[in-house]
C-alpha cells in the first residue's frame, strides 16, 4: 500500500490517546466536479459542499484522518494530494493501491474505526466499493458511511461520537 504525505511539519494526530482513525475516499464522496463536463478530469475535482469543515471539526473532535484515492499512478496520486492541500483539508496520509492491491487490503491494513465512502453509482454500485470486499470478521469492526456519489457528507454529523454511531 503507497501514501503520500499531506501535512509535511504539521503536528500529526497519530499520538492521541483515543483514537478515532476515520478513512474517506477521495473521488466521488468528498472530491468532485464543479461541472458534470469535468467528470473525467479529476485534477479539476473541487472539495464536494462543506466537507473540509466537516473533516476538520471530526479532526479537532480528536480523529485521525486519513484518505483514499482511486488513483494508482504517482503522478496521478499527486494531483489529488495537490487539490487535499490546496483545499486545506485535514489530515496526515493519502493511501492508494500498488500492484494488485485492492481497496479492501489497504482498508483491512489500516483498520478504521469509519470508512466513508460513496455509492459508486456511476461505475457499477456496490461491486466497486471499498467495504464489499473487506473480511467479515474485519468488516464487523469498522463503520461503514454509504454517501450518494458526488451528494458530499454535509448531511453527516458534526458529532464525532454521532458518527461512529450513525444508522
Amino acid at each position: 500500500m503507497g501514501s503520500v504525505e499531506l501535512t509535511e511539519g504539521k503536528e500529526s494526530s497519530e499520538s492521541r490517546e483515543e483514537e478515532t482513525t476515520i478513512l474517506i475516499f477521495t473521488e466521488g464522496t468528498i472530491l468532485g466536479p464543479k461541472r458534470w463536463i469535468e467528470y473525467f478530469f479529476d485534477t479539476k475535482y473541487i472539495p464536494i459542499k462543506n466537507c473540509v469543515n466537516k473533516i476538520r471539526n471530526w479532526e479537532k473532535q480528536g480523529a485521525n484522518i486519513f484518505y483514499l484515492t482511486s488513483r494508482t499512478k504517482k503522478k496521478d496520486v499527486e494531483k489529488i494530494r495537490g487539490i487535499l492541500i490546496a483545499n486545506n483539508f485535514p489530515g496526515k496520509y493519502l493511501y492508494f493501491r500498488e500492484g494488485k492491491q485492492r481497496y479492501c487490503d489497504i482498508a483491512e491494513k489500516i483498520l478504521p474505526m469509519v470508512l466513508i465512502e460513496d455509492d459508486c453509482r456511476s461505475i457499477g454500485g456496490k461491486w466497486q466499493m471499498t467495504i464489499t470486499y473487506v473480511r467479515k470478521e474485519i468488516r464487523e469492526k469498522i463503520k461503514s458511511i454509504v454517501v450518494k456519489e458526488f451528494g458530499g457528507i454535509d448531511h453527516l454529523p458534526d458529532n464525532l461520537d454521532g458518527l461512529k454511531n450513525i444508522g
